[in-house]
């Protein structure tokens, strides 16, 4: 229906009600209609390329909000950089072995297999009605042979050049998984999927992968990763932990004890300050160590104690408390020898000493090291300085070491705590060893080299650089995930185990098996799998029956999408050499120490067998913030999950994908409101009716000139208008806060708002309100895809709109004068942010709220509420 307006005879359209639930299936069903929609071009188009991608989901049977959020914000970018001519690369693609399709198959009677592809069905479904815009040519669903084909083929290629290897050690067991678990995936002691669930320290043969023949080189790798957020980089080098230092070899003083079953006559300690030897006044042990257990089997005196040390251990690990433990020790009876001066010094076991940390001993120096200091006062064991500020006398130093010795011996003496407060001395520059033999006057860092060097000399000791991070432990005794492809064959190899050729992968998993005894590996139970022939004499041979850890298929699966249908290899490498490293990768910051440094180690040996010539997986990474749901991350155990489908089937998806966008800056944690997204859907009629009231004027004038000399309205409008192009441009290409990006949208629409008397009248020409719609439309393209393909098509727009140049600034149009408005919390200014002229309040609130300035001040705290005077100031009330 068309109205004549009679002042402009201007066409005016009536404007129709926004309905979503039309809207949003048309246009999905036409995109799905086309395979290609979202396909990346050939590799010669001629258009730079953008590799955008999100960490692929495990399939648990629905998405949640949490997801939508982490999704949304890719394909925003991806859309964004398809409008700026890039050819974009933007797959998705199935974690789907692991441990829960198990305990779903146990609790359900389903088997993993049906269970996993039902799930995946059904996210792929909620996927496509978020209108995410993916790539499904190249979908790659881990627990498919023709995936794990490859991650067999890798392991062989692995064991080939040494870095795959079997070994008996300790290994984390967690009780409740039944399984083995990598030292990356016990946090504080507990399972990484059990968090009331303590991990056991377990004696098992298992294989490992040789992550530390990389330490250096994933250390190193740190600093190039700039696009890296610095939270995970400095993760990742304190989990790395590279130490300097020496391994020094205490001989066990035979003459008064040691001479128990066991012990091999020396105590090997790592120490970063072997400068500090000469203060060394007793030798520690892990209650665990096997000096420890050698002498507890002579002495149930001893052992009684040393369990209870263990058991003080453990449950501080449980309670996540170790670095807090009160330190309890048991002095042995027995001796060490120090072998630079011959001394004899006590053996402990203590509690905070871990078996599984370094050599599980150390040597305790008081004066010079903080947790020593604390255990020498609460047992009275000397505290001998050997350490001096450079420009201190000998004599006096000498003089103070005697007062704090004698002090730390009578804990009664009055004063102790004015001259016991200088110590412990922790200096390295600046300093000097006193009283350390011939090294006496030497600084500390010279004396490290040479007293390492005069260590190895002797005999009895090493230069050496040890590592927090230890080899990836991949064994899973559990059914679901890759079959290890190695055979035991007690004729020809009764030690060593036997890699498969390649010609036999895959190693089928088989599909129906029991899994409801969870003693020992479900594999083990199927003796059609189990018996095989040895590759090497052709005899009878057994299977490997444990699996792979999951965090092998999501090590290279980004690799897989740029050749996904490949049987010859896991991919063509000039594919991949074409697509990497990842411009863009978006996940969650708790995979720093897990997925995120397996994927940067598999890349380095993916690079050293001549696939691929990038050194890192991923040139840029973005870690986006949780969702909290009535105070709380939101999760299935916490039963605060918020349902997509609910949100679409009441406001449409383009309203709940942009409130996930628009509630917060993506890189903070969002609070969820339902209002909220019934606020955008009421913004997103608003357009609407905005868009099919002048469709009609834009339809008719697209492509025309303005000409002519403009009213200040018009002006206004436009510089609006262009203003709001370069903002989000802005916020695209760096900051990412597309919540401002939002937000300006919203000015937008209220100045078009404000504007339509003029239009209606024809102050406002219709070549200006056909440029207004259509930049309305596009920069609506990324948040809202449903949205602006409707809106697209109501005002003539040619082609598929995110496929549609990105507008472009006009830059004299755009430029406004700016305000300054200091930022304040709890009332003292911590900074000054630049906004437009003339912005509203909710503008200024999140152009303050992404202050880095602000986020550092108020990280950590609450923000209990932010008070905006317009044009003057932001105090932010934080506790």
């Amino acid at each position: 229906m068309n109205i004549e307006d009679s002042s402009s005879g201007a066409e005016l359209t009536q404007p129709q009600r926004y309905n979503p639930a039309e809207i949003e299936p048309k246009w999905q069903a036409r995109w799905d209609a086309d395979a290609t929609l979202y396909a990346a071009e050939a590799h010669d188009s001629g258009k730079p390329k953008y590799y955008c991608l999100e960490m692929l989901p495990y399939p648990s049977g629905a998405l949640h909000i949490g997801h939508v959020r982490n999704y949304a914000i890719g394909d925003a970018l991806a859309r964004h950089m398809w409008m700026r001519g890039y050819n974009v690369l933007h797959p998705m693609g199935w974690d789907a072995f692991g441990l829960p399709a198990e305990n779903a198959a146990l609790k359900n009677g389903v088997p993993p297999r049906e269970w996993t592809f039902a799930n995946i069905a059904a996210m792929k479904k909620q996927f496509q009605r978020l209108g995410m815009g993916f790539d499904w040519t190249t979908e790659v669903t881990t627990c498919l042979p023709e995936y794990y084909r490859w991650n067999q083929w890798f392991f062989l290629k692995m064991f080939e050049k040494g870095l795959a290897y079997r070994k008996k050690s300790k290994v984390n067991w967690c009780p409740e998984c039944c399984t083995v678990l990598a030292n990356e995936q016990v946090i504080g002691g507990r399972c990484w999927r059990h968090e009331d669930t303590v991990v056991e320290l377990r004696d098992l043969t298992q294989w490992f992968l040789r992550i530390t023949k990389y330490a250096d080189e994933l250390l190193e790798g740190l600093d190039k990763l700039e696009g890296w957020p610095e939270k995970v980089r400095t993760m990742q080098r304190n989990w790395i932990g590279r130490s300097e230092g020496a391994l020094i070899d205490f001989a066990v003083d035979q003459g008064i004890g040691g001479r128990e079953e066991g012990v091999e006559g020396k105590i090997t300690v790592f120490t970063t300050r072997v400068d500090t030897i000469f203060g060394a006044t007793s030798v520690q042990l892990a209650p665990e160590h096997a000096v420890s257990k050698a002498f507890a089997l002579e002495d149930d005196k001893l052992r009684v104690q040393i369990e209870q040390l263990l058991a003080e251990q453990q449950k501080a690990r449980e309670s996540d408390a170790l670095g807090a433990i009160e330190k309890h020790g048991v002095n042995t009876g027995r001796f060490a020898v120090n072998p630079f001066n011959g001394e004899r010094v006590p053996i402990w076991v203590a509690n905070y000493i871990l078996a599984d940390y370094g050599t599980g001993a150390i040597m305790s120096v008081p004066a010079h090291d903080e947790r020593d200091f604390e255990f020498a006062r609460k047992y009275g064991l000397e505290v001998r300085r050997v350490i001096a500020p450079a420009d201190a006398s000998v004599d006096a130093t000498k003089e103070k070491q005697e007062q704090n010795t004698g002090i730390l011996r009578s804990a009664q003496d009055d004063g102790a705590e004015d001259v016991v407060g200088e110590l412990p001395y922790l200096a390295e520059d600046e300093a000097v060893l006193i009283d350390s033999g011939k090294w006496t006057g030497l600084g500390c860092v010279e004396a490290q080299e040479k007293m390492a060097a005069f260590a190895k000399v002797k005999g009895f000791g090493t230069p050496t650089v040890t590592y927090r991070l230890k080899d990836w432990g991949v064994s899973r005794q559990r059914y679901w995930g890759t079959p290890i492809p190695m055979v035991y064959c007690d004729r020809c190899s009764p030690e060593e185990p036997l890699p498969v050729a390649e010609s036999e992968l895959p190693i089928f998993l088989p599909e129906q098996i029991d899994i409801t005894q969870t003693n020992g590996s479900p594999l083990g139970r199927v003796a059609e799998f189990v018996n095989a022939k040895c590759p090497k004499c052709g005899g009878a041979a057994r299977r490997e029956t444990d699996t792979m850890d999951t965090f092998v298929d999501s090590s290279w699966y980004f690799y897989r999408y740029t050749d996904a249908k490949n049987s010859k290899a896991p991919f063509d490498s000039d594919k991949a050499n074409y697509w990497f490293p990842i411009d863009q990768y978006i996940g969650g910051v708790e995979h720093a120490i897990l997925h995120l440094i397996y994927s940067r180690f598999w890349t380095k040996v993916m690079r050293d067998l001549g696939l691929v010539k990038n050194d890192e997986p991923a040139q840029r990474l973005f870690t986006q913030g949780m969702v909290i749901k009535d105070g709380a991350k939101m999760s299935k155990s916490k039963g605060n999950v918020v349902s997509p489908d609910d949100m679409i089937a009441r406001y449409g998806a383009d309203a709940t994908r942009m409130y996930a966008l628009f509630a917060a800056p993506p890189d903070r944690d969002l609070e969820w409101q339902e209002e909220g997204v019934a606020g955008i859907s009421r913004f997103l009629s608003k357009v609407y009716r905005l868009t099919t009231k002048y469709s009609g004027a834009a339809r008719a004038a697209a492509g025309g000139s303005r000409g002519g000399e403009s009213s200040a309205k018009e002006q206004a409008l436009l510089r609006r208008l262009h203003q709001t192009i370069a903002k989000i441009t802005q916020d695209f290409d760096g900051r990412w806060h597309f919540n401002t990006s939002i937000s300006s949208i919203m000015i937008l629409v209220n100045e078009i708002t404000a504007n339509e008397a003029a239009m209606d009248a024809g102050e406002i020409s219709p070549a200006a309100v056909a440029e207004v719609f259509r930049g309305l439309i596009l920069l609506l393209a990324p948040f809202a895809p449903f949205f602006a393909a409707e809106m697209w098509e109501e005002i003539g727009g040619e082609g598929v709109v995110f496929r549609t140049v990105w507008p472009e600034v006009n830059e004299e149009l755009a430029r406004d004068e700016e305000i300054e408005i200091p930022v304040q919390v709890n009332g003292k200014l911590v900074t000054v942010v630049k906004v437009a002229a003339g912005s509203d309040e909710a503008t200024v609130k999140a152009e303050a709220l992404a202050d880095p300035k602000v986020i550092a001040r108020i990280e950590g705290k609450t923000v209990v509420k932010v008070i905006v005077v317009p044009g003057k100031l932001v105090n932010l009330v934080v506790k």
